[in-house]
């Protein structure tokens, strides 16, 4: 408990949690007996890759999830890649849903304070409308293709758009699918 409590001293704890789960997957992945150790998980067929998917969405797994795909030297990489990207959806559509559902009255709440009409109204003026549309789909894009935590780019659909549930799993699988492809062919 006491250990905790130190922990909890940190300004900003998730983030420090964050590297340091980057950094351990380094370790973990660089170690010659895990990387022996996960190349013959091949041999459970695609399921390894389909679990490792969907630790790909989540901030505090990815960099395991990442260190996964780029050690594990599948047959056949498109399948693979396919695979992990319909696990990684599973996974976004469930943060999706939790945070339409959780966050709604918040996220309304919060759209009618001053702070963020003023923020809209700056962004607005500066940029225009449709390239601020179009900024933060590629943002969102980027979080979501990326090993980086999906969660950002997920709040930010579910909080700022008004995406259909199909369209987000599509746009998922395709982004993720090329992040995993991206790892496997490393």
């Amino acid at each position: 408990m006491k250990n905790f409590k130190l922990f909890s001293r940190f300004k900003y704890p998730k983030i420090a949690v964050l590297i340091l789960a980057i950094i351990l997957a380094y370790i973990i992945f660089s170690n010659p007996s895990v990387s022996d150790f996960v190349s013959h998980l091949g041999n459970l067929s695609y399921l390894g890759v389909f679990i490792a998917g969907m630790l790909f969405t989540f901030g505090f797994t990815s960099p395991f999830a990442a260190g996964f795909f780029i050690i594990l030297n599948p047959s056949n990489i498109w399948i693979s890649g396919i695979i992990g990207g319909i696990g990684a959806v599973v996974s976004d559509l469930f943060i999706f849903n939790l945070i339409r559902v959780s966050f709604r009255d918040e996220f309304k709440r919060l759209g009618k304070t001053k702070l963020i009409k003023n923020t809209e109204k700056i962004i607005e003026k500066s940029l225009g409308h449709k390239i601020k549309t179009y900024l933060m789909y590629a943002i969102v894009g980027i979080l979501i293709a990326s090993p980086l935590p999906d969660e950002a780019g997920i709040i930010m659909l579910a909080g700022l758009t008004k995406i259909k549930v199909k369209t987000l799993a599509i746009v998922s699988f395709i982004l993720n699918t090329i992040g995993i492809l991206i790892l496997l062919n490393l």
